[in-house]
């Protein structure tokens, strides 16, 4: 038997293994038009990936990874800012700002500039947040792409009103469960995973995961620990039970 660690890189490109062009280019199409837009699906969809791969097409928009707090946002956004217009674009002394500080600056370029903010990783936002994203908004000046787990109010609260129409939002989908093989079996090659029922084993993790890319990746990762291993086979249901539990 030959196995070794798991490699720390990502997978090349998750467009390889399924076609997202439908997607990207209603986003795209949102962008157009300076519309709003909700990307919902399940945590590990690939919903940032579509993300990054459509801001590729978008000089003019914001990234915001993560959104805590209104602060973290504005300072977030002024980064951005900044990496788009230049340092000459801002005040010098942004990092040591108020929050309403920030907010002026931010809005005095939003009112110039024809930006559009995308917002990852959205979950629970709290209603300051959400007072503030749709401040930023201002009645559709800015469209704000928000990505979260799913379209429900628990989800994006106050927000939600910024996508009411059914055409302003998507739906990412986990992956056919043969393209979800096919991307499994890549990552246990490239990743130098062997074991003597190897094929059988992929077939359960993408059954499991119902063809969702993250939580196949996270488990050909975790294949590589010696602890779900018994000679030369490799025990699935060992480390399905540890992903599910939160151990991986």
């Amino acid at each position: 038997m030959q196995r070794s660690q798991a490699e720390s890189e990502p997978v090349e490109d998750y467009l390889r293994f399924v076609e997202r062009r439908a997607e990207l280019a209603r986003l795209e199409a949102q962008a157009r038009q300076r519309k709003s837009i909700l990307v919902h699906g399940p945590e590990g969809v690939g919903k940032t990936r579509l993300l990054q791969e459509f801001l590729r097409t978008q000089p003019l928009a914001l990234y915001v990874s993560t959104t805590r707090s209104p602060h973290d946002l504005l300072l977030s956004l002024v980064s951005s800012i900044r990496e788009k217009l230049g340092a000459r674009s801002l005040p010098s002394n942004t990092s040591t700002m108020s929050t309403p500080s920030l907010k002026g600056v931010v809005n005095r370029v939003l009112g110039i500039e024809p930006f559009l903010i995308v917002l990852d990783h959205l979950e629970g936002p709290s209603r300051v947040v959400t007072k503030l994203v749709k401040e930023l908004n201002y009645y559709g000046r800015t469209p704000i792409f928000m990505a979260a787990r799913s379209p429900h109010m628990e989800d994006i609260g106050a927000l939600q009103p910024l996508c009411a129409d059914r055409s302003e939002r998507l739906e990412v989908m986990n992956w056919p469960l043969p393209i979800a093989l096919e991307f499994a079996h890549h990552e246990a090659e490239r990743t130098g995973l062997r074991a003597f029922n190897l094929d059988a084993a992929l077939e359960s993790i993408v059954q499991s995961s119902a063809g969702n890319p993250g939580s196949a990746l996270h488990m050909v990762k975790m294949a590589h620990k010696s602890q779900y291993w018994c000679d030369d086979q490799l025990k699935f249901h060992v480390l399905y039970l540890d992903y599910r539990m939160g151990r991986r």
